[in-house]
């Protein structure tokens, strides 16, 4: 479902950002996110990072459609390379996979020293950002899980903060805000990854060879989920 142009999964995305930001949006795909923020807030100024040439063109297009280009500026490379050092104050990345999006933090740390606040909508595997996150001087300070088509999204926001005290084991896979909120996606989602690693366990014990620190790891996941559903 889209109101006001975009999907209810970037609409959260941009409820995380502050009036008057001045963020990236890195792999904008047709930049939806910063043209719906620019639009509704006229002191917001965006860049919108694309590695593709035609998304890349395409969001050209939407911001000169929308007459932002004076808000907006697309930029056309890799990650965190498409910004200069101290140019935004807060980042997004959204719809990728969570390792990739804590690659491309790993990547441009160099381009991290002004961002107070990052915004990640992994596809797949939060618990990678949150790790990212807690290592590298950044609070998770607000989590938000819907469901939207038939898929099941998490959007995590952090601050960079002085101290960061470390997650239990149950919060970086699961999340603390949405532990204790519990919504009935949350808990559709938990019982599908349950699932699914009851089934890859009972795969990985038939190998002829099998990986035991991959079996370990699944092994203490299961307990930890169903230990969340009890």
């Amino acid at each position: 479902m889209r109101e006001n142009g975009i999907s209810k999964r970037l609409q959260l995305v941009a409820d995380f950002l502050p009036p008057a930001a001045k963020f990236a949006d890195i792999g904008s795909d047709h930049a939806y996110l910063p043209v719906y923020v620019c639009s509704r807030d006229n002191q917001a100024q965006a860049i919108a990072g694309e590695l593709n040439e035609g998304p890349y063109q395409s969001a050209k297009k939407n911001v000169q459609s929308f007459g932002l280009s004076g808000q907006i500026e697309v930029r056309k490379g890799d990650g965190l390379a498409v910004l200069n050092e101290k140019e935004v104050d807060q980042l997004v990345i959204a719809g990728m996979g969570g390792s990739l999006i804590a690659d491309i933090l790993n990547s441009g740390k160099n381009k991290l020293s002004s961002v107070d606040r990052i915004i990640a909508q992994p596809n797949v595997d939060a618990k990678s950002i949150r790790v990212w996150f807690q290592d590298n001087g950044y609070l998770l300070a607000g989590e938000k899980i819907i469901e939207e088509s038939g898929h099941i999204y998490e959007i995590l926001m952090a601050e960079r903060k002085e101290s960061v005290s470390p997650l239990t084991d149950k919060e970086l896979l699961c999340g603390p805000f949405l532990l204790k909120e519990k919504s009935p996606a949350f808990v559709e989602k938990w019982k599908s990854e349950l699932l699914k690693r009851e089934r890859a366990l009972t795969e990985m014990k038939k190998a002829s060879n099998p990986d035991t620190a991959k079996m370990a790891q699944f092994s203490e996941e299961i307990n930890l989920i169903k230990e969340v559903l009890a």
